[in-house]
């Protein structure tokens, strides 16, 4: 018969202790809730707006971009 739920559950977290790791609580955003999309379009929409307004953004992002390669093909 296999170990009980809580039994394994123990030993997953022991051992995951063991590994240097450490249980945390985190909370999110509930992406089922109603209004959730509409939000995230309307931030969308004011970070577009910002970046179409900054003239230097493009090349600051090319920059960037080219840093990240070594071979500097972009």
């Amino acid at each position: 018969m296999p170990a009980p739920l809580n039994e394994r559950v123990r030993k997953r977290r022991d051992a995951l202790r063991a590994a240097g790791l450490r249980p945390i609580q985190i909370w999110v955003p509930d992406t089922r809730r109603a209004g959730f999309a509409e939000e995230c379009r309307r931030q969308a929409r004011i970070v577009a707006a910002a970046d179409a307004a900054d003239a230097d953004l493009d090349a600051f992002l090319d920059a960037a971009l080219a840093d990240m390669d070594p071979a500097g093909e972009a």
